[in-house]
């Protein structure tokens, strides 16, 4: 995580949240800001990277590769919303 803090992050929190946190922190040896900043950016760059990446058995991967590999062709609901989007894009 980069050093160079210059963006602020305010919350309020319930007291018994709150001496929870001042405690661990004070546990870690670091400052409750620190201790916030550290916590919250970890579980949200997980968040991401869950979100991000999609997870597939093996037979949910080959049937994926064989769709990719031999795509159906397209219906009239899927070239209907081809011409869409060509008409979007051009104006």
């Amino acid at each position: 995580m980069p050093n160079l803090a210059t963006e602020r992050i305010n919350l309020r929190a319930p007291t018994e949240a709150k001496k929870v946190i001042e405690q661990a922190a004070s546990l870690s040896a670091i400052s409750v800001s620190a201790f916030i900043l550290e916590h919250a950016y970890q579980a949200a760059k997980q968040l991401i990277s869950e979100h991000e990446r999609i997870v597939l058995t093996n037979t949910e991967r080959d049937k994926f590769l064989a769709v990719l590999d031999n795509p159906p062709s397209p219906n009239t609901e899927m070239r209907e919303l081809l011409e869409l989007g060509e008409q979007l894009v051009s104006h």
